[in-house]
């Protein structure tokens, strides 16, 4: 019986291929203050890439719908001030002309992303994406990762995600697959490994550089 899976990529999005994740924390810090509520941003920024809901309740302890109401207005507002990181658009391109699956997962409404992807300029090789519009759960439940490699027939064997918080590490185990991390997101190589990536490397442009020699390239076909 033959199968149309094949290898690919999962690509967390904020902090990884985005220099986003401070941005999150500050609009954050401003919904919380519209809901009269605070939080130490250090602490937000720990919890950045955990869904919304989750990241409320560990940081106030209950829940505040007035908050995860305003953050989407809040970051609206600094969305401008977002780059792509160097090397970002660059890698997506080699792993699509590699044989590679190319597929974005990620915690982020689709509404947030169409204001950053126009930036990157890479849409072509972009195979597939679920966000958090397509699941229940977010990260660090496997949830994203299981329906990103549904919907790029990407094949659970030959799989990896590629991200930058223990939430991304710890979303990819529980799904059975590795995850390759970067500390452009803010954690550090020691936290990473820990949390069980499998390799560490600066950004994106670092792993781009050292391709053949990463993990990635055992992909190839």
């Amino acid at each position: 019986m033959t199968t149309d899976l094949r290898p690919g990529l999962l690509f967390d999005v904020d902090g990884t291929l985005f220099d986003t994740n401070y941005l999150h924390t500050l609009a954050w810090a401003r919904a919380f203050a519209d809901a009269g509520e605070w939080a130490p941003m250090n602490a937000i920024h720990r919890l950045v890439g955990m869904g919304s809901d989750r990241l409320v309740v560990e940081l106030l302890g209950h829940e505040c719908p007035q908050a995860v109401a305003a953050r989407p207005r809040r970051y609206k507002e600094l969305v401008d001030e977002a780059r792509p990181f160097p090397g970002a658009a660059a890698l997506l391109r080699h792993s699509h002309a590699r044989g590679l699956a190319v597929v974005l997962a990620t915690s982020a409404p689709a509404s947030e992303l169409d204001l950053l992807f126009d930036q990157l300029g890479a849409n072509d090789v972009i195979d597939a994406m679920t966000t958090d519009d397509d699941i229940d759960e977010a990260k660090p439940a496997p949830e994203v990762f299981v329906k990103a490699m549904k919907s790029g027939s990407v094949d659970p064997k030959r799989a990896l995600a590629i991200g930058d918080s223990v939430w991304d590490v710890e979303s990819a185990r529980a799904a059975g697959i590795g995850c390759i991390a970067v500390e452009s997101g803010g954690y550090s190589e020691h936290e990473l490994v820990e949390a069980g990536a499998l390799q560490v490397y600066r950004d994106v442009e670092e792993l781009l550089v050292r391709f053949q020699t990463s993990p990635l390239a055992a992909l190839q076909r």
